[in-house]
């Protein structure tokens, strides 16, 4: 008995290489190698290269920040707009 590498359920292996349980796990697994040899492909491109943050504030990314935004520049659109929302109604509210 083997365990599968993904979905960690015993099974017996039709042959003695095999490590995922189905085919199911073993495409879930090839996708996920797919998806980090991706990854690690593109921040090898971006060795050497000076990359700035996208929010205008001049700051040089590090090859692994994969936004584009320094720490500070990264916020939430979602907060950011609750936020003005909210600001908004206070003014209107100090206008009447």
């Amino acid at each position: 008995m083997k365990l599968c590498s993904v979905c960690d359920i015993s099974f017996k292996p039709k042959v003695t290489y095999q490590i995922y349980c189905t085919k199911v796990c073993r495409d879930i697994a090839t996708k996920e190698k797919i998806v980090e040899r991706y990854n690690v492909t593109k921040r090898q491109k971006r060795k050497g290269k000076k990359r700035l943050c996208l929010g205008g504030c001049a700051q040089e990314l590090s090859i692994y920040n994969d936004s584009g935004f320094c720490s500070n520049c990264n916020v939430s659109e979602k907060a950011v707009a609750k936020m003005l929302k909210e600001l908004k109604g206070y003014i209107e509210y100090e206008q009447d």
